[in-house]
């Protein structure tokens, strides 16, 4: 008997166990979860869960199994790090004798990928009824018609109360999240943090995807009621979900989206917000989503009213919000689009020496995607006392299997094929580096935005950057000229030039490790 018939075989007999319940409703799995105490109820009505130990992906202990074709073709690296076949396979079956010996094990079926020609289906084991809801709400839900004709090709399996013990099992840690793509399975042990779930299959995503000529994006992505779409990239810090919540537009999506040659599609069928310092003011579209049927992640609750403290910080930054896309009330159904008009590159430089808006030929705009900056602040991660320039390749540098730059080329080509505008946008400092500059007015941020969507700036005058290379637009509507040109806005001229060369030295060091890439990309980025 081969691998794959041992693998499906014995995956079948957990699934047709007595303790299986199937595709369970909203309803059911938040009472089955209140019922195990894996969470409670707040005043709005979702249900809040405390992930322990974990409140965040565990990076380190992410791996893909050592096989063909994987061998061939994955960017092995410390983000891909390689696992033997024989470890995954005695890790599988341990898991699946965990599952058995349950009371209950909740199996949910979906999709990754609105888009019928490009979807994955999916099936989603967990034995915590919480992390069912959250995949049932994250993915894409099918209907009953679709359930009938559903066969998985992908299959979560997660049991978080399963710890490996590195001696015997060959793991890092007690933690691990393997992707088999041969098996076609995600193997979670060792965390209760449901996002590695959301993750996992994103990089799967980005695996697949590529083979059917469709570019997988870490981005949000919205549409204008004439059709314009928009893509919106940007790593944590860099506005990229407050950015492309637009009353005025349509979102399609907040996080991950494929663009094929039919258009931009939506990957996921939920939303996975951060939360911390949420308000009705600055983001009411988040703030009403969040009700019966979503997850809170390690929000602090107060015991008295059930009212969520989103500015309570004590168990983690990073809580998150999971609710369905159709929470929101502008939200496009289904979720996807024609090709993009305008592509946004966010960064949050702390620098304060990027212009706040620039015009990028298609070479920086692929010597940018490739780039991926923007900065951690002082007090924000223990020992980071000054701003550092932060790189994340394609700006999801931990979810790319392949080599980064074929997702590049990909992204120029459809730059070139349908004559996409693409910007850079500062939301960061100005007027100096953090601590003594401010940061960039947001309705000002708002109508070079608004502007750049509109094409107010496709033929307005621009200005070079001698440094960074960069095409600054000279006018904006509501935004004041000066603001527009980084060095005005600085008190000392030669404090910001020193400044500026210390971040484009900062950018040519990482984009060192691109030496295979055409000499025109290379060349498109900052000059000393």
């Amino acid at each position: 008997m081969n691998n794959t018939v041992c693998f499906t075989t014995e995956l079948k007999n957990v699934l047709h166990g007595g303790n299986v319940l199937y595709d369970l409703p909203v309803s059911k799995l938040v009472e089955k979860s209140l019922m195990r105490n894996e969470g409670k109820l707040t005043a709005s009505g979702a249900l809040s869960v405390d992930t322990g130990k974990y409140t965040g992906r565990s990076p380190k202990d992410k791996y893909i199994v050592d096989e063909s074709p994987a061998r061939e073709k994955v960017d092995w690296g410390p983000v891909n790090q390689p696992i033997d076949k024989e470890i995954f396979s005695n890790l599988y079956k341990k898991v699946l004798a965990h599952l058995q010996e349950k009371d209950e094990v909740y199996v949910t079926r979906g999709y990754a990928g609105v888009d019928p020609a490009y979807r994955l289906p999916l099936q989603v084991i967990n034995e915590y009824a919480w992390h069912n809801l959250f995949a049932k709400q994250l993915f894409i839900r099918p209907t009953e018609d679709e359930l009938d004709r559903h066969e998985a090709e992908f299959t979560i399996i997660s049991a978080p109360e399963f710890k490996a013990d590195p001696e015997v099992d060959g793991t890092k840690s007690e933690t691990f999240i393997i992707v088999s793509f041969e098996e076609r399975i995600v193997l979670i042990g060792g965390t209760e943090y449901a996002g590695e779930m959301k993750k996992s299959i994103f990089s799967v995503m980005n695996y697949l995807l590529p083979e059917k000529d469709v570019l997988p994006m870490h981005c949000s992505a919205n549409v204008g009621e004439e059709g314009d779409v928009a893509l919106f990239f940007g790593l944590s810090g860099t506005g990229k979900t407050t950015l492309s919540a637009d009353p005025h537009r349509f979102l399609i999506g907040d996080d991950e989206h494929g663009w094929s040659n039919n258009g931009v599609f939506n990957i996921e069928g939920g939303c996975y917000a951060k939360c911390v310092n949420l308000s009705y003011d600055k983001e009411p579209q988040i703030w009403d989503a969040i009700r019966f049927g979503s997850v809170l992640e390690n929000v602090m609750v107060d015991a008295k009213t059930g009212k969520p403290d989103y500015e309570d910080t004590a168990l983690t930054e990073n809580t998150r919000a999971a609710y369905p896309l159709d929470n929101i009330d502008n939200a496009l159904v289904p979720s996807m689009a024609g090709h993009p008009t305008t592509i946004i590159f966010l960064t949050a430089d702390a620098f304060g020496v990027l212009p706040p808006i620039s015009k990028l030929t298609k070479e920086q705009a692929m010597y940018h995607f490739l780039s991926g900056y923007t900065s951690k602040l002082a007090g924000t991660e223990r020992g980071v006392t000054e701003p550092e320039a932060t790189f994340s390749t394609c700006f999801g540098s931990p979810f790319l299997p392949l080599e980064a730059s074929h997702y590049a080329e990909m992204l120029g080509e459809k730059i070139t094929q349908h004559n996409v505008q693409v910007f850079l946008v500062n939301t960061g400092w100005s007027g100096g580096p953090y601590g003594v500059g401010k940061r960039m007015n947001l309705p000002y941020t708002r109508a070079m935005i608004q502007s750049a969507l509109q094409g107010e700036l496709d033929s307005v005058e621009t200005a070079v950057d001698p440094i960074f290379g960069l095409n600054i637009p000279v006018q904006c509507p509501g935004v004041p000229d000066e603001v527009l040109q980084p060095k005005q806005t600085w008190e000392d001229p030669e404090a910001y030039e020193k400044k500026a060369k210390e971040l484009a030295s900062k950018f040519k060091q990482n984009f060192s490790k691109f030496e295979n890439t055409l000499e025109e990309i290379k060349n498109a980025g900052p000059t000393i």
